[in-house]
C-alpha cells in the first residue's frame, strides 16, 4: 500500500506545486495588505494543489500515446503500465474534488471562476499538436495562481484594481513559465519534429528557442520587479530581485545551444525555478511589509 502511494505521489510529481503556490500566496498576501489568516492558507494550499495535480493528469492521460513512443518518456507511469488509465481517472477524480471544495469553501466568486483553469488545464496537452505557442498557455494555467490569491481575499474579480498588480503578476508568470518549458522543450526538438509535435525548438532552432526564452524571462523579471516597486520595495525586496536575477541568469548559462542535456536542463527547469519562486514570495512580502 504505502509502495502504491509513492508510486502516485511520483505519478503526479507533487513537487512540482513549488513552482507557483507561493504565487497564489503572493496574490493572497498583496490583496489582504498582510497576513491573511490560516484558514485562507489552508484553502489556498488545498485548492492550488488540487487544481495543478488535476492538470498534471489530465498532461499524463492525453500524452500517453506519445510518452509511450518517446523514448525519454517512454517508462512513466502510463505508458509503461505502472498506473493504468483508470487509477489515473481516479486520481484526477480525486484532485478535482478537492479543488472545487476549496474553491466553495473560499468564497462564491472563487467557485464561480473555479471552471476557467480547469478548461485551460485540459486544452493545453492537445495544442503541441498545433502550435508552438503551448508553452505560453501552460504559462496561462499557472497564471492564474496570484490571481487565484487575490481573489480568494477580496471575493471580486478586480485583477486591475490596487496599480494592476494582480494581472502585472499573472502576465510575469505567463513568461517565467514559458521561459522554462521552452529550454525544458529541448530535450524533444529531435523527436518533436518527426513526430509533427510543436514546440518553439523544433521550429526555430536551439539558438532561436533560447533566445526566446532570455526574453521571456527578461519580461518576466520586469513585471515582477515593477509589481514589487509599486508596493514600495525596500532592500529585502531588492535582496530578493537580486537573487532572481542571478538565477535566471544561471539557467541560461548551463543551458546554452551546445550543452542541453538531461542533467542541466533539470537543473534549470526545477531547482532554479522552485528557488525563484519562493524568493519572489519572499520580496513581495518584504516590500508590502515595507511600504506599510
Amino acid at each position: 500500500m504505502l509502495h502504491k502511494l509513492k508510486m502516485y505521489a511520483d505519478f503526479i510529481k507533487i513537487e512540482h506545486t513549488l513552482f507557483a503556490l507561493p504565487f497564489a500566496y503572493a496574490g493572497a498576501f498583496l490583496a489582504a495588505h498582510g497576513w491573511f489568516g490560516w484558514k485562507l492558507f489552508l484553502l489556498i494550499t488545498a485548492a492550488f494543489t488540487g487544481m495543478r495535480t488535476a492538470a498534471m493528469v489530465l498532461n499524463r492521460i492525453i500524452d500517453r500515446d506519445i510518452d509511450a513512443i518517446n523514448p525519454r518518456t517512454a517508462k512513466r507511469h502510463l505508458p509503461a503500465g505502472l498506473i493504468n488509465v483508470g487509477e489515473a481517472y481516479g486520481i484526477l477524480i480525486i484532485a478535482l474534488s478537492v479543488y472545487f471544495v476549496s474553491a466553495y469553501l473560499i468564497n462564491r466568486t472563487a467557485f464561480m471562476l473555479s471552471p476557467i483553469p480547469v478548461i485551460t488545464a485540459w486544452i493545453y496537452p492537445y495544442l503541441k499538436r498545433f502550435t508552438c505557442l503551448a508553452h505560453f498557455v501552460l504559462g496561462l494555467n499557472l497564471a492564474f495562481a496570484p490571481l487565484g490569491g487575490w481573489i480568494a481575499v477580496t471575493d471580486s474579480f478586480d485583477p486591475l484594481g490596487s496599480e494592476f498588480v494582480p494581472a502585472i503578476l499573472g502576465v510575469a508568470v505567463i513568461f517565467w513559465v514559458a521561459g522554462f518549458d521552452i529550454i525544458y522543450g529541448l530535450q524533444d526538438v529531435e523527436f518533436d519534429r518527426k513526430h509533427g509535435l510543436h514546440s518553439i525548438g523544433a521550429h526555430y532552432g536551439v539558438k532561436a528557442a533560447l533566445a526566446i526564452s532570455a526574453i521571456s524571462h527578461a519580461i518576466f523579471f520586469t513585471l515582477a520587479a515593477y509589481a514589487i516597486h509599486i508596493y514600495g520595495a525596500g532592500v529585502p525586496a531588492a535582496f530578493g530581485l537580486a537573487i532572481i536575477a542571478l538565477l535566471l541568469i544561471y539557467q541560461h548559462l548551463i543551458v546554452n545551444d551546445k550543452k542541453y542535456d538531461e542533467k542541466r536542463i533539470q537543473i534549470a527547469f526545477f531547482h532554479a525555478n522552485a528557488v525563484i519562486s519562493a524568493v519572489l514570495l519572499f520580496s513581495i512580502v518584504a516590500a508590502v511589509i515595507a511600504g506599510g
